[in-house]
């Protein structure tokens, strides 16, 4: 008998020279993780004993994205790196995800991605963390990148690759919309130094205020598919 072809196999199968249809997977994917990370910030427990941490939620987010993404065999096209403590603080990027040229697997595309969560998550999660033992390449970490805020270091990463890099600042909720993602994601964020002492949380919110259009995952995807590699561009979108 001959091997079954499997659900997805069928739905990937017709797509791979159709740049709108891996357009869609992809963001298929990443409004999968979206959603189901919403769960969790919907969620009230009526005693108040429970609450997810921002590092759960950003957990949340990338094992339901990574899933989706095994599952649509996205992973040898659009990879999901994510990074370590240290890379973490040293580079500002929770994780970069990356568009890779075949055969050779070099990123041609890359969206580095910092996870923003509501101030009195992040509030609970530093009381918490005071308290542990920091290991010495964290501290070494800390000690290399202290003349920067997270903002910097996570642009200056994205402006040392070049335009084909992007930074993503994904808010779990924001001020007037908690239970929301939204993002703002940049190939240009270095433009805005020279206008302004540093780049931090109140300039990138800044960029919510009178905006009207949103675009949708798949609409994020698609414009830097189709955009020129030294074009400028700045992005608001709901994913959820």
């Amino acid at each position: 008998m001959s091997p079954r072809t499997g659900m997805f196999a069928k739905l990937t199968a017709p797509f791979a020279n159709k740049p709108n249809d891996f357009t869609r997977l992809i963001s298929n994917s990443i409004s999968f993780a979206s959603t189901r990370t919403k769960e969790y910030l919907v969620f009230k427990d009526p005693e108040g004993k429970f609450q997810p941490s921002p590092q759960t939620l950003t957990q949340v987010f990338l094992m339901n994205y990574i899933t989706q993404s095994v599952n649509l065999d996205l992973t040898d096209t659009f990879s999901c790196t994510s990074m370590t403590p240290e890379q973490r603080i040293l580079l500002g990027a929770d994780w970069v995800w990356a568009i890779l040229k075949k055969p050779t697997k070099n990123p041609k595309i890359q969206i580095a991605v910092q996870v923003l969560h509501l101030p009195e998550r992040e509030e609970a999660e530093e009381r918490a963390t005071a308290r542990k033992p920091i290991s010495e390449s964290i501290q070494m970490a800390q000690m290399e990148s202290r003349n920067k805020n997270m903002y910097e270091r996570m642009v200056d990463f994205c402006t040392s690759i070049g335009k084909d890099c992007y930074a993503l600042f994904l808010f779990f909720g924001k001020r007037d919309d908690k239970v929301n993602i939204y993002g703002v994601l940049s190939n240009n964020f270095e433009a805005a130094v020279g206008k302004c002492d540093k780049i931090d949380r109140a300039l990138i919110e800044n960029f919510f205020k009178g905006s009207r259009y949103f675009h949708t995952p798949f609409g994020m995807m698609q414009t830097i598919f189709t955009k020129n590699t030294e074009e400028a561009l700045t992005l608001m979108i709901k994913f959820s």
